[in-house]
């Protein structure tokens, strides 16, 4: 047995956003041994989407110490820690950053394995988002589908796909559905951007309330992901929370927020456009129902279930639909119902304990940008993070010296709060005068 797999191990998590903290710290837990002793360390990105206590508390993961950071300071951070292994829980463009900011700062001392991924289902911008987080040692693929397309690109451009790795979604879990509650239970999955405008999302609205009109015996659901203020994943510029004010709804329609497992433990029939939930329910074997009203479209991320047969509109629901998804399709999208769930992250595990007991230590990172092959394109990506060409920060960058004084924290928390208040309320109305 590895040393690894019984040896104390420092794991720490990088995230920019409620939901990818929650996949990186479940990813972190999962890639680690049972035998091991492990103490996790949470580094929150600081930023439009930093989560707020409420949906840190709401994801319910928790962690032996979390503090918010900007790249520069984390950066700081892992020159003078040392962890055993890194997840990089990020958009495809800060962890390209990262991964050079690592670089330099590690140089060709000692590192920990560096590990990303992806929080759900890829359905756009995979060339783009896959070789913006290349460099990591494990780039972990939710699925087989996803394995074999993450390899495919990566030998496409002759970047290595060594670091592929076929795992699972990490917050799979909960019991099995085993039958109708009373009452039964349609829940409606939101989702921040998808569909990303007014008319097709009150039109969504508009059908679930006359579903719960028309099934006045069945409760019905809105699950909503957060309130109006805090941002997710993706920015919601247009809140379900907002569109229902001032409409008749019956008694047996309601909004509810919470931890999709626990909703998922009273559901009969989750609907949605193309939410990961959608593979939370069908690892389930809840009866599952992805949206085909507004067209089956890359736009709306629902294309990706084509095979599913999950595909369905709000006219055969209100008929009485009952989905039946292929048990093929299921398999290869690493929603495993067999019981092989639990053996998911064992090749992860195994290739971390390698890499970790590796003789000499890791070599440096190598992402396939660099000055060289993308000359227009990374120093952009980069700048933004305040690095430099060579990943190291530029002059004048925030640094850790010190730990953020009060007068700094407030700062802080006005700044994003003015930056929520311009991306929803100010930018729209720009938008929208601008469509006049």
């Amino acid at each position: 047995m590895p040393a690894s797999a019984t040896k104390s191990l420092r794991v720490a998590v990088l995230a920019d956003s409620d939901t990818r903290w929650k996949w990186g710290a479940l990813t972190a837990r999962r890639l680690t041994p049972a035998a091991a002793e492990v103490r996790l360390d949470g580094y929150l990105l600081h930023g439009r989407a930093t989560p707020t206590a409420r949906q840190l508390q709401e994801v319910g993961v928790r962690a032996d110490s979390l503090s918010e950071v900007t790249g520069v300071e984390f950066l700081h951070a892992m020159s003078q820690e040392p962890y055993d292994i890194l997840v990089l829980a990020l958009v495809g463009g800060a962890v390209q950053a990262m991964l050079h900011g690592l670089r330099s700062a590690w140089g060709t001392g000692p590192r920990p394995v560096v590990v990303t991924g992806y929080v759900g289902v890829v359905y756009e911008k995979l060339a783009d988002g896959l070789l913006l987080r290349h460099g990591a040692d494990l780039v972990l693929a939710n699925s087989r589908h996803d394995a074999d397309r993450f390899r495919a690109v990566y030998e496409g451009v002759g970047a290595g796909a060594s670091s592929v790795t076929e795992v699972a979604l990490p917050f799979l879990g909960g019991a099995p559905y085993s039958g109708e509650h009373e009452p039964y239970t349609v829940v409606f999955a939101a989702q921040p951007s998808v569909p990303d405008n007014r008319r097709d999302r009150t039109y969504l609205l508009d059908r679930l309330i006359r579903h719960a009109r028309t099934h006045p015996e069945r409760e019905v659901l809105l699950k909503l992901r957060s309130k109006p203020g805090e941002h997710t994943t993706h920015i919601e510029e247009l809140p379900y929370q907002k569109l229902v004010q001032g409409k008749d709804v019956p008694d047996n329609f309601r909004l509810v927020y919470g931890h999709m497992g626990e909703v998922l433990d009273r559901t009969d029939l989750l609907v949605t456009v193309s939410s990961t939930a959608a593979l939370e329910a069908l690892h389930r074997r809840v009866p599952t129902v992805v949206l085909t009203d507004l067209g089956v479209r890359e736009a709306l991320g629902n294309h990706h279930f084509t095979g599913s047969g999950c595909l369905a509109s709000w006219d055969q629901l209100d008929a009485g639909h009952r989905p039946a998804p292929d048990e093929e399709w299921v398999a290869r999208q690493g929603v495993a119902t067999d019981g092989s769930y639990e053996t998911a992250f064992d090749t992860a595990r195994e290739r971390i304990a390698t890499l970790l007991d590796r003789a000499g230590g890791l070599p440096p990172l190598t992402p396939y940008y660099t000055p060289e092959t993308a000359p227009g394109y990374l120093p952009g990506i980069l700048a933004r993070h305040h690095l430099g060409p060579d990943g190291a920060p530029l002059p004048g960058a925030p640094t850790a010296d010190k730990a953020p004084g009060p007068v700094r924290q407030i700062v802080r928390r006005a700044a994003r709060g003015a930056y929520r208040h311009g991306v929803q309320r100010v930018a729209p109305v720009i938008r929208r005068m601008g469509e006049l």
